[in-house]
């Protein structure tokens, strides 16, 4: 299903403008190799651990999530209607729910969604100091905000005022044959 997906990318999703026209020789590296690593930081559980991903856009990193982890249940929230569109066909054409319900889309801004999930994950949404309020509500007391950033993201977390009781860590996740990834982790007291 990821082979289908990337196909998807390359060409509904350049020509939908959900991600840019020469990235379709990078799909894989810049893309969904770059979602891979936050997965590492989900645990598995005895029970269904929710996550949300907010800003999917074309789906990054929530359809890689939930590729990579059939036993969560994600919710991709974005609030353009044809990118919400674009993620219900996708989700369609990759079967996704043929075996129960285990990914939806919410099309609503991060602000007014409603919802409490284990984690939220964001993938070039905004920087920490304003992805942090606007979807704090979100998480579930000891859950988490899985932010997938570059390499300056350092100065991001340097300018950040946490809420109360929250603690931050940057992860450096190294998988074999795929870059660093960076993602910062921030967990609500619980």
């Amino acid at each position: 299903m990821a082979l289908q997906y990337a196909e998807i990318l390359a060409k509904q999703g350049i020509e939908w403008g959900l991600i840019g026209p020469k990235e379709s020789d990078r799909i894989w590296e810049r893309h969904i190799e770059n979602c891979l690593p936050v997965t590492t930081l989900i645990p598995k559980e005895q029970r269904k651990l929710t996550l949300a991903d907010v800003g999917s856009g074309a789906g990054l990193p929530g359809i890689v999530i939930s590729l990579a982890r059939p036993d969560l249940a994600v919710t991709l929230i974005e609030p353009i209607p044809r990118r919400a569109t674009f993620l219900n066909q996708t989700i369609t054409r990759l079967r996704l729910n043929e075996r129960g319900e285990r990914i939806s889309v919410l099309q609503a801004k991060v602000e007014g969604a409603k919802g409490s999930f284990d984690f939220v994950t964001a993938r070039a949404v905004a920087p920490l100091s304003r992805l942090i309020p606007q979807c704090w509500h979100l998480i579930k007391p000891g859950g988490s905000l899985l932010a997938i950033k570059g390499a300056s993201v350092e100065h991001e977390i340097a300018e950040l005022d946490l809420p109360l009781g929250a603690k931050l860590t940057l992860h450096e996740i190294n998988l074999e044959d795929l870059p660093t990834g960076r993602v910062v982790e921030v967990v609500k007291a619980g």
